[in-house]
């Protein structure tokens, strides 16, 4: 494929990504949560996704852990707003075998770059164009992010919220399942 075919498609995927960040914002978020597949839990945790290095690698090592998957970019405002909050419940709640997965709709550089200027100490990786269809799969149906989704030690789905979380939300989904 030509290097200016896979441009505009990257061009075209980022802006689809930037206006449904947006729309998440200024919709009501409650109401873009749809139901989730009954195989979206299996399907995210098989899903290949990059890491920061390239390298490609899946959810399905961390079966076992309560699973915090959180949909994001850097341009996104309310992803930026909430990985304060998301930072420190990965930091109280990782002795209890809850652990916290950023998937970035964006380049492995900018991220990287922005993780590093904020200290995120959680996992990064980066979503490809095969994310939208599970976002869908996921409950996402607008597309929106952020977009959090709880998966519990078996990797079933039990929560999704779309929009930015707080930190009490997180919370309260957290405790029953430590």
């Amino acid at each position: 494929m030509p290097a200016v075919n896979r441009g505009l498609q990257a061009a075209t995927f980022l802006l689809v990504a930037a206006l449904a960040g947006f729309a998440g914002y200024y919709f009501n978020r409650s109401s873009l949560n749809g139901p989730t597949s009954a195989n979206a839990g299996p399907k995210l945790l098989q899903a290949p996704f990059a890491d920061l290095s390239g390298k490609t690698q899946t959810l399905e090592r961390r079966r076992g852990k309560v699973l915090v998957v959180n949909f994001w970019a850097t341009w996104c405002l309310p992803c930026r707003e909430e990985i304060p909050a998301l930072m420190r419940v990965n930091r109280k709640y990782a002795i209890n075998g809850v652990e916290l997965v950023g998937i970035a709709f964006d380049n492995a550089s900018k991220v990287q770059e922005y993780s590093t200027k904020l200290g995120m100490d959680y996992v990064l990786l980066i979503a490809g164009a095969q994310t939208l269809a599970l976002g869908r799969d996921l409950g996402n149906q607008a597309g929106v992010l952020p977009y959090t989704v709880v998966l519990d030690r078996g990797g079933k789905v039990i929560y999704t919220h779309a929009g930015a979380m707080t930190e009490a939300t997180l919370e309260s989904v957290l405790k029953p399942l430590l």
